[in-house]
């Protein structure tokens, strides 16, 4: 349906500029609004599902995937675009809500926003809904002049008949193209005759964002709407034990204060700061049950146990790794860890629901519409059919919004006031406590080498959290967790090792906690990289090798991964004296059907103090779409990686999570970001993400570096945690 604005943005005089999320301008709507845009929608002639084109020759292109800032609506219109042959000035986008497309069978694909999905998983499909529209746009031209399509062709939405000149535009051929029947199968272009797709188109929600236009879910405004402020249970797997409402109930602006659930509460009032105000007032007992004593130091003991336990999930083997390690003439062998972190978007958690005993629709930033709208309905108690989520743009999402314990919430408040608009909008603090955090892991890592210092055998023993074991039991494989090997397959699109080794063992000892691990952008590539990466470093420096010779002799059979170390360590200039005091590392990986590298210049002074001077990455993504976007993209993930690295830290005291805000939890500050010099390399042939893989080589690159400038090798994040001085 078509999506118009009817309220104003709140808060935005104090935003306008700022960089809290980059989306387009797609405006929600309240009730009466929807109900006329639907009205709007049905008489305006939709070619496919994906292409509306208006009178006017507007071209609606309607979005299934979620826009977060990543720039995947500029990128999905490209390629829409591409073989629809139509005016960019004139296109605008509109999302589908997952209860359409379940009307539709499914007409829109996966609603999901992850894992570098957006593009390269829907790309096949959305170019052909572009082609397929510009033939029946073709085909309803040739029928008015009674000419054969094959002498028409179409440009900048119009076609012309080329015999006679004719034009007709897209606007006024719409309806009759409507109902064309569509081809049943179209042609789509070779990519050397690209013209929109591999150009650094503008993003679309450039305007909007700057303007503070652009509505978030924390902004909507309805008629009649109430704010909730909510609190669960500081310990994951607690509980309500009881709450005095009387004691809040007549406070400014209170309206009703209930029970969420077993685990929460929740204040509902005329404003938010009301809502808030008294939930801060409210006094509330709870059962923390049995997690009240679990500590970050008896996790680690925990997880130190994983790393010598007789039994683990095998995720990589050849030859025989223990054998060959015993035998070998030199032994070197290292641990690391890795933390609990959190994904910090910038807009906390919400939803704004309206529950009738018939009806529920969820207004909400979410990465996933269609698990949405299951957790909803599962929270309303009524089916599917008889629910709707309407999607706004994310102020942030690193993968938190595909998960909906937040939406449950706010359905199950909306329920207790049946008919009246509930935004329930969690505080920063309880952003921070209540997320779904990145696994906390160790890693073992146990090499032999013979007398020439040439590694034969590689043992790496992850002992840590499974993700899949939380969020999707089912997807585990005889109970191993096949997403905790990422970046360490022996083969496979979603990371790939990119060394061969002639014996090798890479095995996970599954070792979970009370506190709920998620997919947190670059998922387990994170730790991953930093282990193979940084202990290919430790090995290189033992053995008296230059590390990118060293990793070269192991690469012979992934050029692909070659390449793009290769050219990152040309741009750093590795074969070369770097300047006085500035020192290097290098790392490398596969993610997300990419392949990426980077190399960084850091220096470290005499108090410890660490500046990083320049990273250079290379990303290969066989594709690129928007080689600008893609720019953007690694700066991005080099600013949320490096904040990972040097701060990214959630220790748990009492069974909670300690650090509630920002003060805690810090981030990179502007001063601290270094300049980013990107590789575009497409190499052609596949689709790979963007979003997340060069993430992963941030960190090993400038701990490598770090040590290249100390002599200290840093094996435990955040650095915040490190004594960097020289050894």
């Amino acid at each position: 349906m078509t999506m118009t604005e009817t309220t104003q943005p709140s808060r935005r005089a104090l935003l306008k500029g700022a960089a809290a999320g980059l989306v387009v301008g797609f405006h929600l709507p309240g009730r009466d609004a929807l109900a006329q845009a639907t009205t709007t929608a049905a008489t305006t002639p939709e070619i496919n599902a994906w292409v509306v084109i208006r009178p006017d020759d507007t071209v609606v292109i309607r979005m299934a995937r979620s826009e977060m800032g990543q720039g995947t609506r500029t990128g999905l219109v490209q390629m829409i675009a591409e073989e629809l042959h139509c005016d960019w000035s004139k296109i605008v986008t509109e999302y589908v809500t997952p209860g359409q497309s379940l009307a539709r069978n499914r007409a829109w694909g996966n609603f999901q926003t992850a894992g570098s999905q957006g593009i390269r998983q829907s790309q096949d499909y959305v170019r052909r809904a572009g082609a397929t529209a510009r033939v029946m746009l073709i085909n309803a031209a040739a029928a008015e002049w009674q000419a054969t399509p094959e002498h028409c062709v179409a440009k900048d939405s119009v076609v012309t008949h080329r015999p006679t000149g004719r034009t007709l535009r897209y606007g006024q051929l719409a309806a009759a193209a409507a109902r064309q029947t569509p081809p049943a199968a179209v042609t789509l272009k070779d990519p050397k005759d690209w013209t929109v797709i591999g150009t650094s188109r503008p993003r679309l929600d450039t305007a909007d964002k700057t303007t503070g236009k652009l509505v978030y879910g924390s902004d909507l405004k309805m008629p009649g709407m109430l704010l909730a402020a909510s609190q669960q249970c500081p310990v994951f797997g607690g509980k309500v034990k009881s709450f005095d409402a009387a004691k809040v109930r007549n406070m400014a602006g209170v309206r009703h204060v209930v029970q969420a659930g077993d685990n929460a509460v929740a204040v509902i009032a005329d404003t938010y700061w009301q809502a808030k105000t008294a939930l801060d007032a409210l006094p509330v007992e709870w059962d923390y049950g049995p997690n009240r004593n679990v500590s970050s130091d008896t996790i680690a003991a925990m997880l130190r146990e994983g790393l010598n336990a007789s039994e683990a999930f095998v995720g990589n083997t050849n030859g025989d790794a223990k054998a060959a390690i015993a035998a070998a003439p030199r032994k070197i062998e290292a641990t690391y860890g890795y933390p609990f972190q959190n994904h910090a978007p910038m807009e906390p958690m919400n939803a704004t629901v309206v529950w009738t005993p018939t009806r529920c629709d969820v207004w909400c930033p979410t990465q996933n519409g269609e698990a949405a709208l299951a957790a909803t309905a599962a929270a309303a108690g009524l089916p599917q059919t008889a629910c709707d989520v309407h999607r706004v743009d994310l102020g942030g999402g690193f993968g938190r919004r595909t998960t909906h314990d937040w939406l449950t919430q706010a359905v199950l408040i909306a329920k207790q006031v049946p008919g009246v608009p509930i935004k329930t909008l969690w505080s920063r603090e309880e952003d921070m406590v209540q997320g779904r955090y990145h696994p906390v892991t160790m890693c073992k890592m146990s090499a032999g080498l013979d007398a020439s210092g040439n590694l034969t055998g590689l043992h790496m023993r992850i002992s840590g959290q499974s993700i899949l074991a939380y969020v999707f039991p089912t997807a585990l494989q005889n109970g191993r967790d096949a997403a905790t090997f990422q970046g360490l397959n022996p083969t496979g699109a979603e990371g790939q090792f990119g060394y061969t080794i002639p014996n090798l063992l890479i095995d996970h000892a599954m070792r979970n906690t009370h506190v709920p691990p998620h997919f947190w952008r670059g998922v387990n590539h994170n730790q991953n990289a930093i282990y193979i990466e940084c202990f290919m470093d430790e090995m290189a420096h033992a053995t008296g090798q230059d590390p990118l010779a060293f990793r070269r002799k192991l690469m012979g059979n992934h050029p692909k991964h070659l390449a793009v170390l290769n050219a990152v360590a040309e741009r750093i200039g590795w074969d070369k004296p770097a300047p006085q005091g500035v020192f290097r590392g290098i790392a490398q990986q596969m993610g997300f059907g990419s392949y990426v590298a980077a190399a960084a210049e850091v220096s470290v002074d005499a108090a410890g103090k660490l500046k990083i001077h320049r990273i250079v990455a290379a990303t290969d993504c066989g594709v690129a779409v928007n080689p600008r976007q893609i720019e953007m993209q690694v700066e991005g993930s080099f600013s949320y990686g490096l904040s990972a690295l040097l701060y990214g830290e959630c220790t748990v005291k009492d069974g909670a999570i300690v650090e509630t805000n920002f003060d805690t939890y810090d981030v990179l500050r502007l001063a601290e970001m270094p300049p980013v010099e990107t590789i575009v390399m497409p190499s052609g042939g596949f689709w790979g993400g963007v979003g997340e893989p060069t993430i992963m080589v941030a960190a090993p690159a400038v701990l490598n570096a770090i040590f290249a400038a100390t002599g200290k090798r840093i094996r435990q994040v955040p650095l915040k945690d490190q004594d960097l001085k020289r050894a």
